[in-house]
């Protein structure tokens, strides 16, 4: 690669590549109406007002996953903004369940907070600390993500001085706009940088669209042979041996 091409800078998409979120997400998911549910039942008993039907039988989860994509279809801006579809959703079920306008919206803010908490407990790739530890070295660094991990409650924090959260942008990926955010805070153009990710869709596509080079995690091989600037890798533990290769 000649100089004047060498790769500056390093984005990376979090769920899914720098740690395995499904668990993660079916724990949070669960969690957190469990605890609604239990509590909210609580409270109404400790007001005189014990529930003939507690709050997730009369709203199983599927009605809050179906509630989430209505507000979704209904608020297009908002589609990638998932703690304000959670929140929201949740609002309009506990209104719907009895409450007062005012009680619904601080119990939805409740269970949102412990969503949160749950969403938080990742557990990063033991690889990854000192994979971007070495990378922090020569490259700038950035995170791009479309899920409500903040990464600056994770430890991980130290090796992102930028980080993006595209559906508070109200652009969440594939939408360009949180790839230039993250550029013009790197000072790099897009021909200059990389970018990581597990998602043809959200990741690899917008970023060649931009003039990024791209990595694709991907267990499976693809069934056509990739565009050029774009690579795949089974494990982000192989990125530095690829940009290795890259840099000769």
């Amino acid at each position: 690669m000649r100089p004047s091409q060498r790769i500056r800078a390093l984005t990376f998409d979090l769920d899914d590549t720098l740690w395995d979120n499904r668990q993660v997400m079916v724990d949070t998911e669960n969690g957190h109406y469990a605890w609604l549910d239990a509590a909210l039942a609580n409270w109404l008993a400790g007001a005189g007002r014990p529930p003939t039907r507690r709050f997730a039988e009369h709203f199983p989860l599927t009605n809050y996953v179906a509630r989430r994509q209505a507000l979704a279809a209904a608020h297009p801006l908002r589609r990638g903004d998932f703690t304000w579809l959670r929140r929201e959703a949740l609002a309009t079920l506990l209104t719907d369940y009895g409450l007062a306008a005012g009680d619904a919206e601080r119990w939805a803010e409740a269970a949102m907070q412990r969503f949160l908490a749950l969403r938080h407990r990742v557990t990063p790739y033991p690889e990854v600390d000192e994979l971007l530890t070495r990378l922090s070295r020569a490259y700038r660094l950035a995170s791009i993500t479309n899920g409500n991990v903040d990464v600056r409650r994770l430890p991980l924090a130290t090796h992102f001085p930028v980080a993006i959260a595209a559906g508070e942008l109200l652009a969440p990926k594939p939408h360009p706009r949180p790839f230039l955010t993250a550029l013009a805070q790197l000072n790099t153009p897009p021909a200059r940088a990389l970018h990581v990710g597990d998602s043809w869709r959200d990741d690899v596509a917008p970023a060649r669209r931009l003039g990024m080079q791209a990595v694709w995690i991907a267990t499976e091989a693809p069934a056509r042979p990739l565009p050029p600037g774009v690579h795949r890798l089974e494990h982000v533990r192989e990125l530095p041996a690829l940009l290795d290769r890259l840099e000769e």
